[in-house]
């Protein structure tokens, strides 16, 4: 079985574990999301008001999340170091340890236990593994380590880090004329897993955007929240610029174009 099939198989799992998310109708964006894909208009070369290009890369990187790249480098380390990964930010072992702040994601996610293991890099001691199950395992660790990072990025330690991330412009600015490039911050448009992809938050016109890279626009928004860049914002208050201070103005022949009343 490919990668492909078990994160189907996995997908499912995760929908019949999840009430929650399996009633309705499923929308467009988390059909993208279940496939890893953006909208079309992302897909493709698109310019932007500085004469800057989306990624367009368009080879198939799928990660191994199998172990570390060399030794001595943590699971979380190498994970956060992925390509697409740029948003998140390293978790505290301490903090994962501790079962009261992963309360309820045992019965979100398949293999949890094998998968906290590999996230925190302890060794199992079975050796008895297929590799489908290890790919299962493995997904599982990402998912895992998603749902962990929503919590995380709400306590002190966890905007302290995204701070970093933010004044690095690691999340990229705001591709609207009048903002300026403004540096933005990572933004769930809900709170429940597979509903949607992450997008990013300007502070200052704010609004949401696709990100840039295709690689980033297929994480789950979940993995971030609704919360996150208010919080933020609220936490670090000097951070909040103000408004564009001007609008764009249609204009025909250089008279402004009113609309029909």
């Amino acid at each position: 079985m490919d990668r492909k099939r078990i994160k189907d198989v996995l997908e499912k799992h995760l929908e019949r574990s999840s009430p929650s998310t399996s009633r309705g109708v499923v929308s467009k964006e988390r059909e993208r999301l279940a496939a890893g894909k953006l909208p079309a208009s992302l897909g493709k070369a698109e310019k932007v008001s500085d004469g800057e290009e989306f990624e367009t890369d368009s080879e198939d990187e799928d990660s191994d999340i199998s172990g570390s790249e060399s030794e001595g480098t943590s699971w979380i380390s190498w994970f956060c170091t992925l390509r697409g990964n740029e948003f998140f930010c390293e978790i505290d072992d301490d903090y994962i340890q501790d079962d009261f702040n992963l309360c309820g994601l045992s019965m979100q996610v398949p293999y949890y236990d094998y998968a906290l293991d590999l996230i925190l890099d302890i060794e199992s001691s079975d050796d008895t593994y297929t590799e489908e199950r290890k790919e299962f395992i493995e997904l599982s660790a990402e998912i895992l380590y998603g749902l962990i990072h929503a919590r995380y990025i709400l306590t002190s330690k966890g905007l302290a880090a995204m701070l970093e991330k933010f004044k690095n412009r690691d999340f990229g600015g705001c591709p609207r004329v009048y903002c300026c490039g403004q540096p933005c911050l990572p933004a769930g448009q809900s709170d429940v897993p597979r509903s949607s992809t992450v997008k990013i938050y300007c502070p200052k016109c704010e609004e949401l955007n696709y990100p840039i890279s295709m690689y980033q626009g297929s994480i789950d928004g979940s993995y971030f929240g609704t919360t996150f860049p208010h919080l933020f914002l609220m936490t670090y208050p000097h951070l909040k610029p103000q408004k564009p201070p001007q609008q764009y103005t249609p204009r025909v022949f250089g008279f402004k174009h009113h609309k029909p009343s």
